[in-house]
């Protein structure tokens, strides 16, 4: 037997095996996943210091928390709110799209009548590569400030702002055996050209942003790998040999 020969059909199954998981990787890059989305907030986490929260649009895309007392001077502000606007979008893997707007009003309310985070119920409508919804369940921190009296009520030491968990930023989804991730990278003002974690509001103002995201490919050595035309080319390359070895017998 010449022993060139068995490492030759050998390296060509290998060979063929790496082309095929490239193809494959290439496929994914090439993948465009598309259509709209919409959300609704949640019940939110009041924490332990708020003893008064006060909060109302559960269910809506429209948020409002703290108490507003319109007839005290000091408050004659609205409540604080969060509005998410759904959009259309059309993305391809490891590529920053938007997928919504969130416009935060920054209210002057008593303290103890806050709120600590609340969970955004992101719902996306694929239309492309399959028709499809998927829910996914962000919360976000609400950071309310104490307003220094020493500074301006405008000052941007006195904004109150929000931004996505990092324990809670990331969500999967499974899409032809293969498993994906939806990140939130964060918000951006300039569509996306630069990027923040948080979106801050200053007091008595609203601040409107894009939040944008990534839909990601989980690699193979992230999960247990799964039977497909790789795996059956690695048996076609071992078959191929182990005849080749009974014929030159």
């Amino acid at each position: 037997m010449k022993l060139s020969s068995v490492f030759g059909v050998t390296l060509s199954a290998c060979t063929i095996t790496a082309v095929a998981a490239l193809g494959f990787s290439n496929q994914a890059q090439a993948l465009i996943f598309s259509g709209n989305s919409s959300g609704t907030w949640g019940e939110p986490d009041p924490g332990a210091f708020n003893i008064y929260a006060t909060y109302n649009g559960v269910g809506t895309n429209d948020f409002k928390w703290g108490l507003s007392l319109p007839d005290n001077p000091r408050f004659a502000t609205p409540a604080n709110s969060l509005l998410f606007e759904g959009t259309s979008f059309a993305s391809n893997i490891n590529s920053l799209f938007k997928i919504g707007d969130l416009s935060y009003y920054n209210g002057t309310v008593p303290l103890y009548t806050n709120v600590e985070k609340v969970p955004l119920n992101l719902r996306l409508s694929f239309n492309n590569p399959v028709v499809k919804t998927e829910v996914f369940e962000f919360d976000f921190k609400l950071i309310n400030t104490q307003n220094d009296p020493n500074i301006p009520i405008t000052d941007i030491a006195n904004a109150d702002y929000v931004f996505p968990t990092p324990a809670f930023a990331k969500r999967s989804f499974s899409y032809d055996g293969k498993e994906y991730t939806l990140e939130l990278t964060g918000f951006s003002q300039d569509g996306g050209l630069t990027s923040a974690k948080e979106l801050r509001a200053i007091e008595g103002a609203t601040t409107k942003a894009g939040i944008y995201a990534k839909i990601n490919l989980v690699p193979a050595t992230e999960k247990v790998p799964e039977p497909g035309v790789v795996g059956g080319l690695s048996l076609l390359g071992l078959y191929v040999v182990t005849r080749k070895k009974f014929l030159q017998k």
